[in-house]
């Protein structure tokens, strides 16, 4: 669930966000199946608020295990579209 609504993020901004250096610099594609550390974890959704001004809910099942650039863009996706119907 997201607290705040900003500009959702497409896969390839999700992907830029995911490449920044203290997360995962080599990552080289959408579906790159990777585990997200907690460190890189609480640097990525940091990211995600400061230039999306999306605040995400770490312990979305898009975030825990394995996971990609694409799944974590589909998930906030849907979060955004949930909020919606919500109000």
């Amino acid at each position: 669930m997201t607290a705040r609504a900003g500009t959702l993020p497409d896969i390839a901004q999700v992907r830029d966000l995911l490449s920044d250096p203290k997360i995962f610099p080599e990552l080289t594609g959408d579906d790159v199946e990777f585990v997200l550390d907690s460190l890189g974890l609480v640097w990525f959704l940091h990211l995600l608020e400061l230039r999306h001004e999306i605040a995400a809910d770490p312990v979305a099942e898009y975030f825990t295990g394995p996971t990609s650039a694409a799944r974590i863009a589909e998930g906030l996706a849907q979060d955004h579209r949930g909020d919606r119907d919500d109000r």
